[in-house]
């Protein structure tokens, strides 16, 4: 009698492998399969194999389309794979979250998703599973318009692939490495991987990925001319699609038949099959077709010269295309909309209390002030204080990085920097909104700060092919009393507006010297492009909080739609007021005055290197573990030695027992906080009682408690900024 017959546990397995097996030709038996092993691991109660059957039907449901299950049966996997410390279970359930993700609209996060599978595949060795997720990283690669890494991705899927002979995987690859070349005018390439493709699609009974490479033909077809080709093609992908119940495959066909019939000229046609395309994808959130399908209309009804229908398709590709945005921003942005509510709801307490007592009505206003400045505390801590661990672990990592991980760490860099930027924006509007920003003025050469400035965007200008210039009156002073850092910011917003929105010609930055006499200045600083210009009826709108305008934003220019709201407010802070004119298709100029006190030019003091530090001693208060991992990383890079204090209570227990060089005190800690930590250091009788104690935190408003500020030699602000902290402690 075979055992197996008699083993449910084995039994089950068999149902999973031939589950998987069949996933590439009939999904509908693939997940009949999967629920019959469910079912039969939850009766003898079998963690692992519930675990690995749920992950089957994740993937199933992923590739149907049915993203609502997917997601719950990988999440449910997810808890089963935790009780088992199942690393490799996990990574499949993400895998199949990632899927979701990226067929949906959050590229960002698939991208996550997907890093995190591959790390788990590569530290078993699990090449199957690595090539599956170097080809799922290639197509958000491809989706976000970053081709080298997409390229990148492909090989790497591919190379996998080949260490286990697996053709399957290797042609899955090989479809969208021929569409890349097709798209860079290398036709016969294109034709011959797909061909290839093809070919082993049938060697191996894949039903389903021979469907994407009759597609990917079908396309090569469509640029070579051979549209009755073509079209057989789409047609052919279509019925297996519509037979396995793939909802992305179908979607992507009736889309490429719609370009086919635009192409041949049959617009009607295209017409009937685009909205297919639309309906398809709006039921099942596939928003890549969906505002592709949406500009495709757009163009079909502009070439007829129905205005109404091409600007209703227009705004809705716009629209959605906007749409797709990192979800982490937009938490970001609901987190300032949470203050901005609050605010509604003060006002609307105030009108409610007009009949009270005077009395009343100043406690609820204080109220309110002090609940919001404790958002704002919390909210810029909580999520500047994961980018820290980020942004300087990608720093420390990429210094030591292979050649071939360079973009990667680059790529990583450049979005938690991005997001920080979005971060900063929307916490600095706040503060400006809630009156909490004042004028830090401090001599400051002139020409050295526009110049800085202005070097920072040349790079971001000569990428777009853009002329950047700079002219400044002959007649300005040396150097004036200035707020460094809002100067920046207003410029620099200014200065990156101009650049994102011109796609050929110049920017230009000219200050002119208005008025002045023996002890001050009138300065006009005006900046001007040749872009796109501005709507007429957006001017009323443009300084407005994440305000953007839709006609001429595009994804490649993002933001959070707070820079020219921040430059308003910073100008308004000067006592002046910022002014615009722009025509549409000829360009834009800002211009704004200042009236700015003279001053002799200091000299600066030397810079230290990295060795001034050399056998210094701190202690560093941080609850964050991961961080504080980071910081005596780095600190361990100047020759420095950092204690660790894991709170409030511990730092003041060791700073009574030795003397430190310097003391970096991070603020949310629990048992105590920095602020009553340091107090206690400076207030009692311990060998730190004059040591510099410098706030390392990610809470922007940490600086401006008054009762606590005296105690502090400084503030730094996480994400950590290497040069400000090396340049603070040097000179302490």
């Amino acid at each position: 009698m075979n055992t197996v017959d008699n083993d449910p546990i084995e039994q089950i397995k068999l149902l999973l492998d031939e589950a998987y097996k069949t996933r590439i030709y009939d999904l509908k038996k693939s997940t009949l399969l999967a629920n019959n092993a469910l079912i039969q691991s939850r009766e003898i109660n079998n963690t692992a194999l519930t675990g690995q059957s749920l992950n089957r039907l994740s993937l199933f449901y992923m590739i149907m389309g049915e993203y609502t299950a997917a997601i719950e049966y990988a999440q449910e996997a997810i808890k089963h794979f935790e009780l088992l410390n199942d690393e490799r279970g996990i990574a499949d359930a993400k895998y199949s979250i990632a899927g979701v993700y990226y067929k949906t609209d959050n590229y960002h996060l698939g991208l996550v998703y997907l890093m995190d599978c591959l790390v788990i595949y590569r530290k078993y060795q699990d090449y199957h599973n690595q090539a599956r997720a170097q080809k799922s990283l290639g197509t958000i690669y491809e989706y976000i318009g970053d081709i080298r890494n997409a390229v990148r991705a492909y090989e790497s899927s591919i190379e996998a692939a080949e260490i286990i002979k697996d053709n399957n995987l290797i042609s899955n690859a090989y479809n969208p490495l021929s569409g890349i070349y097709l798209k860079q005018g290398d036709i016969n390439k294109a034709m011959q991987l797909i061909e290839d493709a093809i070919e082993l699609k049938n060697e191996s009974g894949d039903i389903r990925g021979l469907a994407f490479s009759i597609y990917g033909r079908g396309k090569v077809y469509t640029k070579t001319g051979e549209y009755q080709k073509a079209e057989r093609d789409f047609k052919e992908a279509m019925v297996i699609h519509n037979r396995e119940n793939d909802k992305l495959g179908n979607a992507m066909a009736l889309y490429k038949m719609g370009v086919l019939y635009v192409e041949m000229g049959r617009n009607d046609e295209a017409k009937e099959i685009l909205q297919n395309a639309l309906s398809l994808s709006s039921e099942y959130n596939i928003t890549i077709i969906k505002f592709k399908s949406n500009h495709l209309l757009y163009q079909v009804y502009k070439k007829e010269h129905n205005t109404e229908k091409s600007l209703e398709y227009l705004e809705l590709y716009l629209q959605q295309k906007e749409g797709v945005i990192n979800t982490q921003t937009l938490q970001v942005i609901e987190n300032y909309e949470l203050i901005t509510k609050m605010e509604a709801l003060k006002n609307d307490a105030r009108v409610q209390m007009e009949k009270a007592e005077i009395m009343e009505k100043k406690e609820l206003a204080e109220r309110t002030a002090k609940m919001k400045q404790e958002f704002l505390s919390t909210m810029s801590h909580e999520i500047r204080t994961p980018l820290n661990a980020v942004i300087t672990i990608t720093s420390l990592l990429s210094e030591r990085s292979e050649p071939g991980e360079k973009d990667l760490f680059d790529s990583l860099k450049f979005a938690s920097n991005n997001l920080l930027l979005i971060i900063n924006d929307i916490l600095d509007f706040t503060k400006l909104d809630a009156d909490k920003v004042q004028l830090e003025l401090h001599p400051c050469e002139f020409s050295s700060l526009i110049n800085r400035i202005t070097r920072t965007y040349d790079s971001m200008a000569l990428e777009k092919g853009l002329k950047p210039s700079v002219k400044l009156d002959r007649n300005i002073w040396e150097s004036y009393e200035m707020d460094e850092t809002k100067i920046v910011q207003i410029l620099g917003n200014l200065i990156s507006n101009a650049i994102k929105y011109t796609e050929k010609g110049t920017v230009k930055l000219e200050v002119k010297k208005l008025d002045g006499d023996e002890f001050t200045d009138t300065l006009q600083f005006i900046i001007s492009d040749t872009g796109s210009g501005i709507p007429p009826e957006y001017f009323d709108k443009m300084f407005q909080s994440f305000s953007q305008p839709k006609s001429i934003t595009t994804r490649k220019q993002g933001g959070s739609g707070l820079g020219l709201a921040i430059v308003k407010k910073l100008i308004e802070l000067h006592e002046s007021q910022v002014v615009v004119k722009s025509e549409m298709g000829k360009g834009s100029v800002f211009h704004f005055s200042l009236k700015l006190r003279k001053c002799l030019t200091t000299s600066k003091p030397p810079v230290k290197n990295f060795y001034d530090l050399n056998n210094c001693n701190i202690l560093l208060a941080e609850d964050n573990m991961i961080n504080a991992l980071v910081a005596r990383k780095l600190l361990s890079k100047w020759g420095i030695t950092a204690e660790h204090a894991k709170n409030g209570i511990e730092a003041i227990a060791m700073s009574q027992s030795k003397t430190y060089d310097f003391i970096l005190m991070d603020i949310h800690m629990p048992e105590m906080n920095g602020f009553d930590a340091t107090a206690h250091i400076r207030n009692n009788d311990n060998p730190n009682l004059n040591t510099p104690i410098f706030a390392l935190t990610a809470d922007i408003t940490a600086e401006h408690q008054a009762e606590y500020i005296n105690y502090f030699s400084g503030f730094l602000r996480k994400p950590i900024e290497i040069d400000k902290l090396h340049a603070a402690l040097a000179g302490g």
